[in-house]
């Protein structure tokens, strides 16, 4: 049952339609992406979207911004039950100066009548800034001096 739920999700979030995308999720929906990731930066959006109305414009809109066309989500693996869900994923676009885009994500949902209700995603966040802005941010290192 995940792997459906899964699959129609993203099947509607790569179609930019708000009608599709609205439909996959509770009205209460959350999407939490590490901070600071490149796309949230460049959209201009935040890392923790709440609620249907939110999150659907985000792929409506922001997402059709920078990821331009030939979307492809690629499942590598997909487990789960009717409560969870867990997605390894590549994500594969042109962006919209027309340069390429591809970076791997996990993603964890969980599920409510068989309605996204809360998405964790984890992806490689300085290859996401590489891709969209050609370098990753600088981090101080960690650890005693």
């Amino acid at each position: 049952m995940s792997s459906l739920i899964i699959q129609n999700a993203f099947q509607a979030f790569a179609s930019y339609d708000p009608g599709r995308i609205s439909a996959v999720l509770t009205e209460d929906a959350e999407w939490l992406s590490p901070p600071g990731n490149a796309v949230a930066v460049a959209s201009g959006t935040t890392h923790h979207m709440i609620g249907r109305e939110a999150i659907t414009r985000f792929f409506a809109e922001s997402f059709p911004r920078l990821f331009a066309r030939e979307v492809d989500v690629t499942f590598h693996g997909i487990h789960g039950d009717s409560e969870r869900g867990l997605a390894e994923a590549t994500l594969t676009a042109t962006l919209a100066d027309g340069s390429p885009y591809n970076n791997d994500y996990c993603f964890v949902l969980e599920f409510r009548n068989g309605l996204v209700h809360r998405v964790r995603e984890y992806a490689d966040t300085a290859r996401g800034h590489r891709m969209l802005f050609g370098e990753s941010p600088r981090q101080p290192l960690a650890g005693p001096r």
